[in-house]
């Protein structure tokens, strides 16, 4: 008879069961288990004692029209292989979710090969996501460092720097105070700022760098935040100047913000790109999802909209945008566009830039008006994740 399975937030016995199964179930050790211990709530499934399935999560804000907002960033989630098929993978995200969301977690983020299965929990994808490679030497040809002056070490100001600088975009975390050690701590990473004589700091980049295995190195950038074309440029022809010792430069995924500075700038355009499993997007609490994000100062409107609901059901609301705030509300008022769980996701992070790509993505709209409005009260910034969790 097979025994039964029950939820529970894991003790530090369940904790190191869940680091031992995570290293069986990927096929690797996760670090993150043991990094991120002090700061993330680990749920775990148990049957008979052992724990067959788990994940992590984070409570942190992310940025969305200019504002915080929170939400449950779940990681290193995974099931036994021994208990694979029946859907257990769903019912964990659901108590994974839970004590986040009692502490306000009004949207939630995933990153996972797995696409399908987070589609069918109400997850998708804003955007792309890309790897980028480019040779080290069309990088020191093609980009002129002016007078910018580089040091080395991450400062008070270039953290402050990034805080700003992740606002104007939809989807980057803003980061806690424990974020930025975590990540150079885990990655071993070498960080640099970026600044005229007498100015603050402009730009901020951050890399990886292994042995080669015959000479040289390898360079992996993890973090590039630049204030300025001019400031992005610099950096980029400091990159360059590694040549010396590595040929090709690479931007881990989604590393490098999706603005035109190695198209436009490239004297030959000899990149490689790599797609990678996209972040995902799922809003958990619509009218304080709404509330809580930031809106487009100069529009005023009122637009009916349909939103599925979570049991497949389709509920009445009247969105409300004015003066940079919004608010929706029930109605009886029959919609003009109609929004699924997940494409009430990309819209809310700015990824239909247009009303041709939110029909195409099957956004139903008996108001080309209407969905031309609701397509610019979230496009004011692109949606970008930079952040690994």
């Amino acid at each position: 008879m097979t025994q039964p399975l029950t939820f529970t937030p894991a003790d530090d016995g369940l904790w190191e069961q869940y680091d031992q199964l995570a290293a069986r179930a990927y096929g690797h050790p996760i670090g993150d288990i043991t990094h991120l211990r002090q700061h993330a709530d680990l749920e775990v499934a148990v049957r008979g004692g052992r724990v067959v399935a788990g994940g992590l999560g984070l409570l942190v804000d992310q940025y969305f029209g200019g504002a915080p907002v929170p939400s449950a960033c779940l990681g290193d989630g995974c099931v036994a292989p021994e208990e694979r098929g029946d859907h257990l993978a769903a019912d964990m995200a659901a108590e994974r979710l839970r004590p986040l969301i009692e502490r306000g977690a009004v949207i939630s983020a995933i990153v996972t090969s797995s696409t399908g299965y987070a589609r069918r929990l109400g997850y998708e994808a804003p955007a792309g996501v890309f790897a980028w490679s480019v040779a080290t030497d069309d990088l020191k040809r093609s980009f002129a460092s002016e007078d910018f002056e580089v040091e080395h070490g991450l400062t008070g100001e270039a953290e402050a720097l990034q805080r700003d600088l992740a606002r104007q975009w939809n989807g980057p975390v803003h980061r806690p105070t424990w974020w930025t050690r975590w990540k150079q701590e885990k990655s071993n990473l070498t960080t640099y700022c970026f600044a005229r004589p007498g100015h603050p700091t402009a730009g901020l980049l951050s890399l990886a760098t292994k042995r080669h295995e015959r000479h040289g190195m390898s360079l992996v950038v993890h973090d590039f935040w630049a204030a300025s074309q001019p400031t992005a440029g610099a950096m980029l022809a400091f990159l360059g100047r590694h040549n010396t010792r590595a040929r090709t430069i690479t931007f881990r995924r989604g590393a490098l913000p999706p603005y035109p500075m190695l198209l436009h700038g490239l004297r030959h355009h000899r990149t490689t790109a790599e797609a990678w499993h996209p972040w995902m997007l799922r809003i958990l609490d619509v009218p304080e999802a709404i509330r809580l994000r930031g809106w487009p100062a100069d529009l005023t409107t009122a637009v009916p909209v349909e939103i599925e609901n979570e049991t497949g059901g389709w509920g009445r609301w009247m969105l409300q945008v004015k003066a940079g705030a919004a608010e929706i509300v029930p109605t009886h008022v029959d919609g003009q566009v109609s929004f699924t769980r997940r494409q009430l996701a990309v819209w809310y992070a700015g990824g239909y830039r247009s009303t041709t790509s939110a029909r195409m993505a099957g956004v139903h709209a008996v108001s080309e008006r209407a969905l031309a409005t609701l397509v610019r009260s979230t496009t004011e910034f692109e949606p970008w994740l930079p952040d690994h969790f």
